[in-house]
Formats: C-alpha cells, sequence, structure tokens
C-alpha cells in the first residue's frame, strides 16, 4: 500500500531501520513530525539511546545505515543530540499528491479498528436560554463527531437535555396561566429566558403560584396524564427552539440523538433500590450515597455521590449513573466521550469510578472527560450582556453574520467576479457562523478564550474568513481554467513543496484529533495549509504558466481546494464557493 502521508511513510521506513540496527525489542515510534529545519524530523535516537546505553548520535546514525532502500527519502542528517533531519524527494512527493487527487477521500484510510462511541454534547436545558456557555460543548462535541465518524467509527450522539425537575412545577403552570397559543408564540420567537425568569419571579413573590407549583411537581412525577401532556408541549416548544440554532450553526444533532433527563426517570428508583440492595450505596444522614474509592471531602472523608435525597427525591448523579450504564448495556458503546465543561471533573471522574467498580465499565470499553473552559469577555470575565445575563447564543451568531455580510459586501464591490445578492447573504452566513466556530475550536478546549467578534470575522490572520477566502481563491483559479487535466503534478519549485507537505499530512493530523479529542490541532493545520497555499499563489504563476506546468499547479490547487474543504468541514465550517 501507498503510504501518500509523508509522515507515514517516512516513519515505516525509520521503523524498519530501527529494527535492522537494533532488533525487535526496542521501541520505534519514531516519533515523525514537520520541521522548520527540514521536510520532517524524528527524534526517536534519545528515547532509545537509554535503552540501548549507547550514545544518542551513535543510535540515529546507526538507524541511517540501517535504512531500507526507498524512492521516498532524498537525504537525511544527524544533528546533534540525535535528531534525524529528513528531506524527500520531489517525484514522490509529486506521486502521493496524485494519489491523494485520485481518492474521494485524499488517500487518508478509515481507522483499523472501528469502535462504537458516544459522544455526549451540546445538553441545553428547557425553557432556558441557550447562552455563550452553550457554545462550547456543542461545537467542540460536533468538531469531534464529525472526525471521527470519518474515521470510519459508528458515532451515537446523545444530547441530554434538562428536561425534567422541579422547576417544571413552575414552569408548567406559568404556561397554563398564559395559554398554550401564548407560550408557543413566546417561545417560538425565542423568548426562554423571559419565560424562565417570568415563572420564577411568580413563583417568589405570589404564593398561591408557588403552591400550584408545588403539586404540579407531585403530579408531574406521579405521571399524571394532562400533567404529562403539558409538559410535553413545553419540552417540544423548546427543543424546536433549540433545533433551529442548530441549523443555523450547521450542527449535526437531530431530535432523535434527544436522550434527556426524563428518559432515565423511570429507571432511577429500581436503580437506587439495586445499589443499596448490593451494598454498593448505604443512608448517609437520610440520603443514599455511593462513596467511590479514592475520592475525599475537606475533611479527609470519604466524598459521597448523593444519589436519593433524604426527601426521596433523586440527585443528577444517580441520572448520571444510569445513563453511563444505558450507553454501556443498551447502546454497547466501547468509547464515551462526555463533553462538558471542566468544573465538573471530579463529579465525572466519581461516577466513571463508580462504573468500573459495578463492573459496568470494563475494558475495552472507557469513558473520557472531554472538559473545556469558559468563552470570555474583554475584561477577562465571563461574557456577560449589558444587563448582567449571559449573552444569548442566537444573539452571537445573528452579529457574527451582519458584520460578515459587511465585510463581504464590502469585498464584492472589489472583485472581479460579480456576486448576487442570495450569495452575498449565503457567503456571510457561512463565514459568520464559521467564524464563531473556528474561534471557539482554535485554542486549547481546556483554556478559556476571549470573545472578540471583531477579530474573528476578519479576512486576515488565524482565522476562519482567511482560511475560506484561501479556499475560494482556489475554486475561482480552477474556474478560469477551464477543464482540468487529468494528470501531469511535478514538484518543482520550494513553495510547491510546502504546500504539497501541508496538503498531504492531512491524516496524520486527523489521527491526532481522534487521539487527543482536541480540534485546535486541525485549526492549526487549516491555517498553515491556506497560507502555504497563499504563498504557492504568490510565488508561482498558475494560469499565465507554460502549459506543462500550468496543468502540474493547477492539479495541486485542486488538491489544495479539496482537502481545505475537507479540513474545515471535519471542524463543522462550511466553505463558500466564491467570496
Amino acid at each position: 500500500m501507498l503510504h501518500v502521508d509523508p509522515i507515514d511513510a517516512v516513519s515505516a521506513l525509520v521503523r524498519t531501520a530501527v529494527v535492522n540496527a537494533l532488533g525487535t525489542d526496542f521501541d520505534a515510534d519514531p516519533h515523525v513530525r514537520r520541521s522548520d529545519r527540514a521536510d520532517l524530523q524524528a527524534d526517536l535516537a534519545m528515547r532509545l539511546a537509554r535503552q540501548a546505553r549507547r550514545a544518542p548520535r551513535a543510535i540515529a546514525e546507526a538507524i541511517v545505515a540501517a535504512l531500507p532502500a526507498n524512492d521516498v527519502i532524498e537525504r537525511i542528517e544527524v544533528a546533534n543530540p540525535g535528531f534525524l533531519n529528513i528531506w524527500l524527494r520531489n517525484e514522490w512527493l509529486a506521486t502521493a499528491a496524485s494519489a491523494a487527487n485520485a481518492s474521494d477521500r485524499l488517500a487518508v484510510p478509515r481507522s483499523e479498528t472501528p469502535e462504537r462511541i458516544v459522544i455526549d454534547y451540546s445538553h441545553p436545558n428547557v425553557a432556558k436560554e441557550m447562552h455563550v456557555g452553550h457554545l462550547r460543548s456543542t461545537v467542540i462535541g460536533d468538531s469531534l463527531a464529525r472526525v471521527l465518524e470519518w474515521r470510519g467509527h459508528t458515532i451515537l450522539r446523545q444530547n441530554h437535555i434538562g428536561d425534567w425537575g422541579t422547576p417544571f412545577g413552575m414552569l408548567i403552570e406559568h404556561m397554563v396561566d398564559l395559554g398554550e397559543a401564548q407560550a408557543a408564540a413566546a417561545l417560538g420567537i425565542g423568548q426562554l429566558a423571559q419565560f424562565y425568569k417570568a415563572a420564577r419571579a411568580k413563583f417568589d413573590s405570589e404564593p398561591a403560584f408557588a403552591d400550584r407549583s408545588r403539586r404540579r411537581v407531585v403530579a408531574l412525577q406521579a405521571g399524571d396524564p394532562q400533567t404529562l401532556l403539558q409538559w410535553r408541549a413545553l419540552v417540544d416548544l423548546s427543543t424546536r427552539y433549540f433545533e433551529t440554532i442548530y441549523t443555523t450553526l450547521g450542527i449535526t444533532l437531530q431530535h432523535g440523538d434527544i436522550v434527556g433527563e426524563s428518559f432515565y426517570n423511570d429507571q432511577l428508583s429500581p436503580l437506587a433500590h439495586e445499589l443499596e440492595a448490593s451494598g454498593y450505596a448505604r443512608i448517609s444522614d437520610g440520603a443514599l450515597c455511593a462513596f467511590p474509592e479514592g475520592f475525599k471531602n475537606r475533611e479527609g472523608a470519604p466524598l459521597a455521590l448523593m444519589l436519593r435525597r433524604s426527601d426521596g427525591g433523586f440527585g443528577y448523579a444517580i441520572t448520571d449513573l444510569a445513563a453511563i450504564r444505558f450507553r454501556l448495556q443498551q447502546l454497547h458503546a466501547t468509547r464515551i466521550l462526555y463533553v462538558v465543561g471542566a468544573p465538573q471533573a471530579q463529579h465525572l471522574a466519581m461516577i466513571f469510578t463508580a462504573a468500573r467498580e459495578l463492573a459496568w465499565l470494563t475494558p475495552p470499553a472507557r469513558a473520557e472527560h472531554v472538559a473545556f473552559g469558559s468563552v470570555l469577555g474583554p475584561d477577562g470575565r465571563m461574557l456577560m450582556s449589558r444587563l448582567g445575563d449571559n449573552v444569548r447564543l442566537v444573539d452571537m451568531i445573528d452579529e457574527a453574520i451582519q458584520r460578515a455580510e459587511d465585510i463581504a459586501r464590502a469585498k464584492a464591490s472589489e472583485s472581479k467576479e460579480p456576486i448576487d445578492e442570495a450569495t452575498l447573504h449565503e457567503v456571510a452566513r457561512m463565514v459568520g457562523v464559521g467564524a464563531i466556530k473556528y474561534a471557539d475550536l482554535s485554542s486549547d478546549r481546556v483554556k478559556d478564550y476571549i470573545f472578540d467578534l471583531e477579530r474573528m470575522v476578519s479576512f486576515d490572520g488565524n482565522t476562519a474568513g482567511y482560511c475560506q477566502y484561501a479556499h475560494a481563491r482556489a475554486l475561482s483559479v480552477l474556474r478560469k481554467a477551464g477543464e482540468l487535466p487529468a494528470d501531469g503534478l511535478a514538484i518543482v519549485e520550494p513553495e510547491e513543496r510546502e504546500l504539497a507537505l501541508a496538503v498531504l499530512i492531512l491524516g496524520t493530523v486527523v489521527r491526532d484529533v481522534e487521539r487527543t479529542l482536541e480540534p485546535h490541532r486541525l485549526v492549526n493545520y487549516s491555517y498553515a495549509l491556506a497560507t502555504a497555499f497563499t504563498s504557492f499563489y504568490d510565488a508561482c504563476p498558475i494560469l499565465k504558466a507554460d502549459p506543462l506546468v500550468r496543468a502540474s499547479r493547477l492539479l495541486l490547487t485542486r488538491l489544495t481546494a479539496r482537502t481545505l474543504a475537507c479540513a474545515l468541514g471535519l471542524l463543522g465550517i462550511s466553505v463558500p464557493d466564491r467570496m
């Protein structure tokens, strides 16, 4: 099989060289990566030196001497203390790029060990507004779902919405007071925050309303048919609103992916009895609690997972236990990803430990917390509106699209390719939404980031607009060229080499995201690829080149456009054909 990815091709050769030079008892992971000093660099000699008890440079030289004959590497040099600096043959790069161009997957293979992966992400609360705090879980989770699905895994999306509990008593009563038609009108235009605040204000100020709300909770939990109908109407109104936001953002969550708190409601009492009967959970201060091993409170005593409160109500810990058991035993997941904010780290660690102690979570299955930081305003604090509330997600999206449209309109007036109003609006949507997603995904997910919409929608620097513009520029060249050649790709100039190398490592980057669950690696790749194409475009004439050179550069341009579209698409970012 031809290794199209330069890192894969060189890694295979170096592994063989390690066996030839040292035998099979050594760790042969070559750690090949891109380098400013060469095309690629490998640093395995330093690790192998400790195992072999030889100097790193001597190990590196032995590996070089033992490399099998190949048509991939042009030359290789040893740099102190034992780095391998590697340059590739232009002919091999051209062959690999041609193979990628001929493949519907850009010659990126699927995983050899496909899994069933559950991804828990987004999870807004019914009758509460989706705000910027929901953005990170939604965007990070969706990008990981896209990457893992493209790698060939079976992805089971789970939108664990908050659709059950004591607040629904007051929400249903408020809906009754308004009338379903008026409630539907309010929730249908995205007034969820006002709806919740109005219900809360009445609950706090009107004793009769509070009493009705408490009785409604009892009726809901008892399964009263009329109350359940009203609860379902409220949930449906809210989820339809959430789904309009998902559609605007291009999120792949569907209605059938909603598996909220209410789904597990009937399982909670039997599970509590089961855990108590088995001795895993016990009564503590009137509440039923589990005590996973290894967790202590501030006093050094075992830390409790409260499963059932002293009043008989259930906490969210037992819902999370019911969910992880369902995902393992009913969905048969081998990997479960919880895309949840960093503050929930201890809670999720306790849930995972409990699932292992209960023998639900056993190898090869594993659960992972995909933690993320917060969205901050320019002042470094949690991003808030002028009124001190969380910024509504829909307002953020609308503003981003409007700013993108203003920029796109100005660009269109300068362009030699006319653009109609409908196309301009669609470009603005892609750029505005792409700006929000790209900015969120561009930083290491565990870190907080500052939301700066003006910078985000720019077409310059490390932004979605810059990458989208590079793609649109490539397509513009291809449109002007007319019919494209079938073959004839050659690599000669330094900018062609850099672009070919950038294009061909897509597979390595995607596998890195699969392993680390860090989408910013794909963002960085997209920016590096767009930058390499811009340098190529500026330095290497395409349409006015001699026929053979023109044909080659058109093929490289086509491959770049496809690869950029693929990389950004895996991030959930659309690419306009023209800008």
